[in-house]
């Protein structure tokens, strides 16, 4: 019988300490197996494709590999193991740095595996959710169509220049402001592009209860319901009537400051096998849509000058 070495020597290095005492606080010990949990779920979360990687024929783990989130990070996969096990070990901000960004981590997911590890970020403000370059050309190719990858959070994590013009300048946002439930809810612009407004909002907040239900404990998903239902009343109102997603059509209409009414038909591809971020690609209903897309684009182009 052998014993895959890897689990069983002692790590040494810098970026790592030994193992602690046993007598650890419970709360410590409770910490570490939240920590696990966490690891664990972010990474069955990841499909091989979303990084990369090949699935293979004879997978069997849901998501991501720890060996293959090791390799990523380019860390040992002792310790990455070992995490994942609660054990008793201290880990440095730079591996957590590289666990982040192996597990494409949003900031509020970022700052939780920090404050889940006891260990200060050096870079608190850092976005992990990178988009590979091949789906941002992807988004550019589609161009002068409004196109967005969007997590299930509504989180906007990419766009082209005609998406980000459609509904308002996303360019002059601040980076936790992109997220089209609050734009939606909070937006002046977006909310006067949007022709049926009340019905968009009911059909959002559905979608996103739905959503939520599989991350109802996350701290991200509380804290942009907390957010919302602080500075939207119509927010509180449609959120504590509990409604489900009704079928919709998938027709938008928009009504754009410059170019006028845009009648759209929203596209939705999932960019892996599992449920997560997706390309979201809007198409001309009609010619004189089509025709003003493409002005609008030449608008763009030209302020972009």
């Amino acid at each position: 019988m052998t014993v895959d070495a890897t689990l069983t020597q002692v790590p040494t290095g810098p970026a790592t300490t030994a193992a602690r005492p046993s007598s650890a606080p419970r709360d410590d010990v409770a910490r570490r197996a939240e920590l696990a949990a966490f690891l664990r779920s972010r990474r069955e979360r990841i499909t091989p494709e979303q990084v990369g990687l090949p699935r293979g024929a004879r997978r069997r783990t849901p998501g991501l590999r720890r060996e293959e989130v090791a390799h990523l990070g380019a860390i040992g996969v002792t310790w990455y193991t070992w995490l994942e096990q609660a054990r008793d070990i201290h880990v440095s901000p730079q591996v957590l740095d590289a666990v982040a960004r192996a597990l494409l981590l949003d900031r509020a997911e970022r700052s939780h595996l920090f404050a889940l590890a006891a260990a200060v970020d050096p870079m608190p403000n850092k976005e992990c959710t990178g988009v590979p370059r091949e789906l941002r050309q992807i988004l550019e190719q589609l161009s002068p169509f409004p196109a967005v990858i969007q997590n299930s959070r509504f989180d906007i994590l990419a766009y082209n220049r005609a998406y980000g013009h459609l509904m308002c300048d996303l360019d002059a946002l601040p980076e936790e402001d992109r997220n089209c439930m609050w734009l939606a809810f909070t937006n002046a612009q977006w909310r006067a592009s949007v022709v049926d407004l009340d019905a968009t909002m009911r059909l959002m907040a559905a979608k996103f209860r739905a959503s939520m239900a599989e991350h109802i404990a996350e701290p991200a998903w509380k804290a942009l319901v907390a957010r919302l239902t602080e500075a939207s009343p119509e927010f509180r109102e449609i959120w504590a009537q509990h409604e489900v997603v009704r079928p919709v059509s998938s027709v938008k209409v928009f009504k754009h400051p410059r170019v006028g009414v845009l009648q759209l038909t929203a596209t939705s591809l999932w960019t892996g096998p599992n449920p997560g971020p997706k390309l979201l690609s809007y198409t001309p209903v009609d010619e004189a849509s089509h025709e003003r897309l493409r002005h609008l684009d030449e608008l763009t182009a030209l302020a972009a000058v």
